[in-house]
């Protein structure tokens, strides 16, 4: 279960329609990208990766992606999230 963080709380709107992509790595990080279209018609993202405890390890949110449909947003956000994740991975490996 992931334990969100502000960030996810402060861009959170069950009311507006959005994409999601989940992934899990082989160490149990997992990587929740989501984009949806804005009441005024912004496309906006939100970005959260957890470690398999649940704990956010990173997550930021984008107010506005200008110019990107929610196709390409989601694009771009699962390749960023995948570089913190990875970014993350090293970091542990070095304290370890």
């Amino acid at each position: 279960m992931r334990i969100r963080g502000d960030v996810f709380w402060g861009w959170a709107d069950p009311v507006l329609h959005h994409r999601t992509h989940d992934e899990t790595l082989d160490d149990g990080t997992t990587m929740d990208i989501q984009v949806r279209l804005s009441r005024t018609g912004d496309t906006q993202m939100f970005i959260g990766v957890y470690a398999g405890t649940g704990m956010a390890l990173h997550e930021e949110a984008f107010d506005t992606r200008p110019g990107e449909s929610m196709t390409r947003a989601l694009a771009w956000g699962v390749g960023r999230a995948r570089c913190l994740a990875t970014q993350s991975q090293e970091l542990n490996q070095r304290i370890a």
